[in-house]
């Protein structure tokens, strides 16, 4: 990594080329920029994160860490390419005045002609598509869990700010979820009369659930509290008995369904950086998501 204090953009990009040259590969095959906006402390394991990720989606990678908005502008970067990455990288620290602008900083070295997508690893704007840095995205990717109090209240207002091309982690951990429950209802071809998500009492994961299922199968879903870890039950109510997932630990699941024996199946919780390359796969709308978002709206405001 090369290290340049009080920098710019022309010379971040400068270095970028220079990177490439001394890597012997003067075209990466980058299919998109990925910007990461995150404090200080998360920087490091943000970027960690994306690296893995990187391995499925050569990328260049745009660090933003915004500092102290008071004082003389200051512009400083790490840059570099290789050392595992699947792309381009630089770690890019903002203070004073820029602050306040850095689209302006971010905008020069977005990767031309490819897609964007952006990602804020712990708290988000209040309207990531009317942030500066999230116009500049095709695909805004938050995560609920990850903020350090009102989870499920970050998670509803992600929701009642939703716009085309955003998304949050919250809903990408469901994913197994969902293929697992639509498979059981494939097996069972029968009328779902009630459901229950149970789950740690703060997880914006489980309330996504009951809005999927609310959404899905038009039926009272209700929400109990377990110690998790997440979500640990989901049934399903039937004339012939209970289908139900269940999940103690956080990596082995059992199915059980009306007249068949239980069996295990995986259901491992996934790391951010698996999270990240699903999301990082589909750039466009998330119709699903759209339609659980307006519908976790509605519940809470029926409340």
């Amino acid at each position: 990594m090369i290290e340049l204090t009080d920098t710019n953009s022309s010379k971040i990009a400068a270095e970028f080329v220079q990177a490439r040259t001394r890597a012997g590969s003067p075209a990466m095959g980058m299919v998109m920029t990925l910007i990461i906006v995150a404090p200080e402390d998360d920087a490091a394991e943000a970027m960690a994160a994306a690296k893995r990720a990187s391995r499925e989606h050569p990328s260049r990678v745009l660090g933003v860490i915004l500092g102290d908005a008071r004082g003389s502008a200051q512009v400083n970067a790490q840059v570099g390419s290789g050392d595992g990455w699947g792309g381009e990288t630089a770690l890019i620290r903002l203070k004073g005045e820029v602050v306040k602008h850095a689209e302006s900083v971010v905008l020069p070295l977005l990767l031309p002609d490819s897609p964007v997508a952006i990602w804020w690893p712990t708290s988000a704007p209040a309207d990531p598509a009317a942030d500066p840095l999230g116009a500049l995205a095709q695909r805004r990717i938050t995560d609920s869990a990850a903020v350090s109090r009102g989870k499920s209240t970050a998670m509803l207002n992600q929701c009642e700010v939703y716009a085309p091309g955003n998304t949050d982690l919250s809903w990408t951990r469901l994913t197994p979820w969902r293929a697992l429950l639509a498979a059981a209802l494939d097996q069972h071809p029968l009328k779902v009369t009630g459901a229950r998500v149970v789950a740690e009492r703060t997880s914006p994961s489980a309330d996504l659930l009951v809005a999927w299922l609310t959404d899905r199968l038009k039926v009272d879903v209700a929400r109990g509290s377990s110690d998790g870890p997440g979500i640990t039950e989901v049934s399903m109510d039937t004339k012939e008995g209970a289908i139900r997932i269940s999940r103690a630990d956080g990596r082995l699941a059992t199915f059980s369904s009306p007249h068949r024996p239980d069996r295990p199946v995986a259901l491992k919780r996934r790391e951010v950086p698996a999270l990240l390359s699903e999301e990082l796969r589909r750039l466009d709308e998330d119709d699903v998501y759209a339609r659980v978002a307006a519908r976790l709206v509605k519940l809470r405001s029926a409340r």
